[in-house]
């Protein structure tokens, strides 16, 4: 193991990390892996077939399902090569280009949440002026401005981090490069990763989540302006699978956030496990949440599956 941590150091790769202790089960731990990472591509590609065929008015829909899709092919390669080809070396330049797109995706679904909660307050709280307010122009702009923000906030941290010289074991703690992680491997100061990861942090979740909250207060207290009862529950219907996300999104993201910070003396498995939950769920769950509370998103997938069962009993036939 020495040798493979000198090697790593000469040739300038770090030493990617499985579920350690555990390696004569990988081959048996790859395949809920395998599984989650099939199901979160047929589901987005299925999400995206839909509305590009039947539901085009979805855009934030698709935009959502687009994020998840690369959120969850970023690091695919790297967790599937650990578990079934021992594949644990990954060059600088390979590591610090997986680590912008996770990251930059991750900001993206947080910025595309923002934009279906603007969505939702428009659509409830001034629904006659909602054609005029979000027209397919503004709709681009929010869809362009989300993933520019997100990759231009990014894009600093590679180049912050290639400036470092790594005099340390180059080994990392998951299956894929973070920010976090690289950071501090390095042998020099790290207080400038440190105050700017915490500005973009500041500037895109934190911003994100508190204009999330008050489009939502607007929302209820619009709502409970309503006289009828049934008139309110169609409402909030409509936010059901919004906040689904949301929650599945922050929730995650928070709990990490928390076992970081705060549980140093929980077992390695732990951490490693909220890990791929942040990473894996919102992609595994958002697509099942919005089939199931959007109505018309649930019919034309049905309409799919059928058409696909009919062609199945014609060719039998």
């Amino acid at each position: 193991m020495a040798n493979l941590y000198k090697s790593s150091l000469q040739r300038a790769t770090f030493f990617l990390t499985g579920f350690q202790g555990l390696e004569g089960l990988h081959g048996w731990i790859s395949i809920p892996f395998c599984f989650i990472y099939l199901t979160v591509i047929l589901e987005n590609l299925t999400i995206l077939h839909v509305i590009r065929t039947d539901e085009p008015m979805y855009y934030f829909l698709g935009m959502l399902g687009l994020t998840d899709l690369g959120l969850c092919l970023s690091t695919q390669p790297t967790v599937l090569g650990i578990f079934w080809f021992d594949a644990r070396e990954i060059g600088i330049s390979a590591c610090f280009t997986q680590l912008f797109f996770i990251h930059t995706l991750s900001l993206v679904e947080s910025s595309v949440l923002l934009s279906v909660s603007i969505d939702r307050y428009v659509a409830i709280c001034n629904p006659l002026r909602y054609s005029t307010v979000l027209t397919p122009v503004r709709i681009v702009k929010m869809r362009l401005s989300s993933v520019l923000r997100s990759a231009l906030l990014i894009l600093p941290l590679p180049f912050l981090l290639k400036r470092f010289q790594y005099c340390r074991s180059h080994v990392l703690a998951h299956a894929y490069c973070l920010h976090l992680e690289i950071m501090k491997l390095a042998c020099s100061g790290i207080t400038v990763n440190h105050i700017y990861g915490l500005f973009v942090v500041a500037c895109t979740v934190g911003m994100d989540s508190l204009l999330i909250f008050l489009s939502y207060s607007v929302i209820l207290r619009t709502v409970l302006n309503i006289a009828s009862r049934q008139e309110q529950l169609r409402a909030l219907n409509t936010c059901v699978s919004h906040i689904c996300a949301v929650l599945l999104f922050y929730i995650p993201m928070i709990g990490l956030s928390l076992v970081h910070r705060f549980g140093e003396h929980l077992p390695r498995i732990v951490h490693l496990l909220m890990s791929y939950v942040y990473l894996l769920v919102p992609p595994l769950m958002n697509p099942i949440v919005y089939s199931i509370k959007t109505k018309q998103i649930r019919q034309c997938i049905i309409k799919k599956f059928q058409f696909i069962k009919s062609l199945r009993c014609f060719w039998k036939d």
